[in-house]
This record gives structure tokens, C-alpha cells and sequence, in this order.
């Protein structure tokens, strides 16, 4: 039975084998279309251990459809992606998510620390009841972004910064090496965008990799190391103080539509994927 793209496992090589220290994540000839409409095409990008990495690109340049592609959310047309050298559905122990905000549904019923816990259930089982064990590291998480005496409180009460501190904070209780965030800063307040950035940095310092989309391009030196810059193809990866120069801001956030209308083109000249 042939394998899917996003099951395919890539290729080895000598050089591969070489390398002084293996890429965080690594994607080669990452390609995601709807039908014959592509969203992404032909991405590459390595990205190194314990670096903070910011994802920009105008709205629909493909930015969390990159995240949920590496995740395994959404299918992948074609390439492969590889989490710390390996196929990303091996390494989903070691990785934490957190989903864009407006994504989520607040009115289900349940309260914060339930919402901690279910990032434990990947640990625990579905089937055993999280135990004390479990319960006082949720909380351990809830007090770490300061939302231990919201642990009761139904996550329809809160605000909008308090639900992503939330969120956050089932992330840490994975205590996964590898975090994907998408728009983390997007709808909080000045307080709440302050806490997230310290403990982004926290997280550095112990040695976690963190890969964000974020739109607020001012913050991205301030806050970020490496930045990936999306325009339906990869237009630079790298170093913050490397690529995010002016040129490549030109080049991220103009001429969308003549890359779109190249990449549908070929999609459809090569028989594209169908769904």
C-alpha cells in the first residue's frame, strides 16, 4: 500500500548523517493545496533547537495551515516534515499546541483545569482518570501564568487573555520540547502580552524550541530569534537580524496574487490533488 505524503518518510544521506546537531523541524518540498487551490508550495526550512521562532506573512499567505500541516491537522500534497530527525507522528509525546483562540469553542462546558488536564490525557490515557499526581501539576501550570484562582472558573467567564493564558498553560503541563503556538499574542491585553513573552523566553532558557505565527511585525526583533517569512512559497528563513530586512518585508507582503496564480497554474498542469 503506497503511503500517503504526510506519512512519506525522506530520504537518507550520508550528509544527513553528518550533521553536527538535527533540526527542531524540518520540512522539504512542503506542499498543501485544497483542490487545485495551493496554500502552500514547495516550502524548505530547517529550524535549530531552543530557539524562539516567529512565522509572519500577510492573511492567507498559509502561516497556521504551516502548523497544522507539520501537526498532521490538515493532509499535505506532497514533501515530508521531520520533528528532531524523525516523522512528526513519532514525536507528537514531545509536542505542545496551542491553537488560535477564536478557534475554540468557550461555551463548552468545563472549567479551567480541566482544560490543563486534557493536555495530560496524551500521558495518562483516556480511558484512567487524571490522578492527584496530575491535578497538582495543572495547577502548577495555572499558577505559573498566574491563573491558579481561576482553576474553577467556566472558561466562558474569562477574558480573552485569561483563556490564552489557559491554553498556555496546558502547554506547559505537556511539558513538551517542542511548542507550536499559533497567533499567541493575537486579542490580549498589554499584561497578559508582557507574561507570554516572559515565559517564551523561559521556555528558551530551559532549552525548548517555541515556533509562533505572529502579525504584530514591530514585536518580532524584540521578541523572536528566528522569524519564517510566508508568502504562499518561503520567501527567508533565518536569523531574525539576518532576514527580516526590508527587502524580504517587500517580498513577503506584495505580489501574493502573480505567486498564486503561478503555483494554481502548476498544480493544474501536473493533475493537483483533488482533495
Amino acid at each position: 500500500m503506497t503511503p500517503t505524503p504526510q506519512t512519506a518518510t525522506p530520504p537518507t544521506s550520508t550528509a544527513a548523517a553528518q550533521r553536527p546537531s538535527t533540526p527542531a523541524v524540518e520540512v522539504h518540498d512542503f506542499t498543501v493545496a485544497y483542490h487545485t487551490k495551493p496554500v502552500l508550495w514547495d516550502v524548505d526550512f530547517a529550524l535549530p533547537e531552543g530557539k524562539l521562532v516567529a512565522i509572519i506573512g500577510p492573511n492567507g499567505a498559509g502561516k497556521s495551515t504551516m502548523l497544522k500541516a507539520i501537526l498532521g491537522l490538515v493532509p499535505v500534497s506532497a514533501g515530508w516534515v521531520e520533528i528532531f530527525g524523525k516523522p512528526a507522528r513519532e514525536q507528537r509525546s514531545i509536542i505542545g499546541y496551542v491553537p488560535q483562540r477564536e478557534s475554540v469553542d468557550w461555551d463548552f462546558p468545563t472549567n479551567a483545569l480541566d482544560v490543563v488536564l486534557m493536555g495530560l490525557y496524551g500521558r495518562v490515557g483516556w480511558i484512567r482518570r487524571p490522578g492527584r499526581h496530575e491535578r497538582e501539576k495543572a495547577m502548577a501550570a495555572l499558577a505559573h501564568v498566574g491563573m491558579a484562582d481561576y482553576a474553577r472558573r467556566q472558561i466562558s467567564q474569562l477574558s480573552g487573555g485569561q483563556q490564552q493564558r489557559v491554553f498556555l498553560a496546558r502547554a506547559l503541563a505537556q511539558e513538551a520540547r517542542l511548542y507550536f503556538m499559533d497567533e499567541p499574542f493575537a486579542g490580549v491585553d498589554a499584561t497578559t502580552e508582557r507574561a507570554i513573552a516572559g515565559l517564551l523566553r523561559e521556555l528558551r532558557e530551559r532549552g525548548r524550541t517555541v515556533i509562533a505565527v505572529h502579525h504584530d511585525l514591530q514585536t518580532v526583533p524584540q521578541y523572536f530569534d528566528w522569524v519564517v517569512m510566508l508568502n504562499l512559497r518561503l520567501v527567508a528563513a533565518g536569523p531574525v537580524e539576518k532576514v527580516f530586512t526590508a527587502d524580504n518585508l517587500h517580498a513577503t507582503y506584495g505580489g501574493r496574487l502573480q505567486v498564486l496564480t503561478q503555483a494554481a497554474e502548476s498544480l493544474l498542469k501536473k493533475g493537483g490533488p483533488t482533495g
